[in-house]
């Protein structure tokens, strides 16, 4: 009985699915915000399709689509997960949240969107999830504040 209390106790922690897609998206999110590159492309499947006003394919493609936002000068997006869902399988998972991109317009003034970014997250053989489908779509009001202190709320992940 002891025996048995001791391997209890001493067994690892299993981990949590969710939270680590949670974790997996917002590190995705700070590797733009921080502007690396390196880091961004480190989050994608190789398969990968981003879905806006055209399907971008691939790490490359979607890399160069990104590029602006890696720029010094060139618009912050930011996006946080508000719900995450995980197959019963383990293998795919769903996140989903609000983004906001602050930039400039022509004329050198301020402006701020807001929307809802859908990601797809493939769990791969070496452990770690990646994005293999994403899209997002601009929101059609400003979100309430609760979604607006997502995006600055701080972040609780390793």
């Amino acid at each position: 009985m002891i025996a048995l209390i001791c391997l209890v106790v001493s067994a690892p922690a299993l981990a949590d699915p969710a939270a680590e897609v949670r974790c997996r998206e917002i590190g995705f999110s700070l590797s733009v915000e921080r502007r690396d590159m390196n880091a961004f492309r480190s989050y994608l499947d190789p398969d990968a399709r981003f879905i806006s006003a055209s399907t971008l394919r691939g790490i490359n493609e979607i890399s160069d689509a990104w590029q602006v936002f890696f720029e010094d000068d060139g618009p912050q997006i930011t996006w946080r997960p508000q719900f995450v869902e995980v197959l019963d399988d383990g293998k795919l998972a769903l996140s989903r949240g609000p983004y906001r991109v602050v930039g400039t317009d022509e004329d050198g003034d301020l402006q701020e969107r807001w929307g809802t970014f859908n990601s797809v997250w493939r769990l791969h053989d070496d452990g770690q999830w990646r994005v293999v489908f994403d899209a997002g779509s601009p929101a059609a009001a400003e979100p309430d504040e609760a979604t607006q202190a997502l995006l600055d709320a701080p972040v609780a992940c390793p």
